[in-house]
């Protein structure tokens, strides 16, 4: 029982928060529950060993698609949303044939100039995508109710409601695959990946896999941000919000499931209570740099360390440790 109290505390909290904010503040919880999302998918690929820069063009493949479906094909919103995410898992997949035959730093440099193109390509066709001024009017979630609550998704209360929910069951279903046979693989692939090929596992479909299911999840938050806003172009998908979804999951750390989740928190609180507040939101990317530096030099397993230290027996195992090197 007691292992339900917090769960149930966050629910409530979850509920009640939106109701005592205001409006721009509402509308932050939105980007904020969707932002969870992205990090989280991202940090399926790196339980691999591998580093994308491409993640959030791939989350732009997810909204550019959606918001083409519901504007050239009239496919309802909800059905264009989960189309989004199949969309940029099919184009991950794709991207992994030429990616995979790379590692490490050259994988890295590789999934940048992957997503440079796809961005150009945006950019330099006005059909579909219309160019650099992307897609405008883009069709909202439709007002629907569940029980006593009516879903207006003119408000961002309702649309956190829902982003949330989707949120929380794709976080559920990233979770079970970690702790299944498929998310203990990967871990093998990272870091014995030479044994775990001797054993019979083939490394390049686990990798491409987890590019693959990350990346659809990547689309699916793409999708949800796309109609919500209303509006997408390339530059909302460039390099500089991929810094961001990096710095989120280096500060939080990426041992936990929870890590980069506490990073985005943690970082979002401090862009947009205490930057703005202070007037410093323009200088973001030089402190979020600094927050990056400091983090890697003085914390290197990132905040879920200090939350590691807090459990209890955390103390006891230290000697034990010890004794055994």
């Amino acid at each position: 029982m007691p292992k339900v109290v917090p769960w149930f505390a966050l629910l409530a909290a979850l509920i009640f928060l939106p109701h005592v904010l205001s409006f721009s503040q509402q509308e932050i919880l939105v980007y904020l529950a969707i932002n969870v999302l992205i990090v989280t998918s991202y940090r399926l690929l790196t339980l691999t060993g591998e580093w994308s820069l491409a993640h959030v063009v791939i989350m732009g493949v997810g909204a550019y698609a959606s918001a083409l479906l519901t504007k050239m094909f009239s496919v309802p919103v909800p059905v264009s949303i989960l189309l989004g995410g199949v969309i940029a898992a099919l184009v991950a997949l794709v991207l992994s044939v030429p990616l995979f035959r790379m590692k490490g730093f050259y994988f890295l440099i590789g999934s940048f100039a992957a997503g440079e193109i796809i961005r150009l390509l945006w950019k330099r066709f006005r059909e579909p995508f219309g160019g650099p001024k992307g897609i405008k009017g883009i069709d909202p979630m439709p007002d629907f109710s569940i029980g006593i609550y009516d879903f207006d998704f003119f408000e961002p209360i309702s649309y956190f409601y829902f982003a949330a929910i989707v949120v929380a069951v794709c976080l559920l279903i990233l979770w079970r695959i970690e702790k299944s046979p498929v998310g203990l693989t990967f871990h093998a692939v990272h870091w014995q990946d030479k044994l775990a090929q001797a054993a019979g596992v083939n490394v390049r479909a686990y990798r491409t896999l987890a590019f693959t299911i990350a990346s659809g999840f990547a689309g699916l938050g793409g999708a949800l941000l796309a109609h919500y806003v209303g509006t997408i172009n390339p530059n909302s998908f460039d390099v500089e919000v991929m810094v961001f979804v990096l710095t989120w999951a280096i500060v939080g750390g990426t041992a936990t499931f929870y890590g980069p989740i506490l990073g985005c928190v943690t970082l979002t609180i401090l862009n947009e209570v205490v930057l703005r507040e202070m007037g410093f939101e323009q200088a973001r990317p030089l402190i979020y740099g600094l927050i990056l530096i400091l983090s890697i030099l003085f914390m290197p397993k990132g905040l879920e360390s200090l939350v590691q230290k807090l459990k209890p027996g955390r103390k006891s195992a230290v000697p034990v440790e010890r004794a055994a090197e």
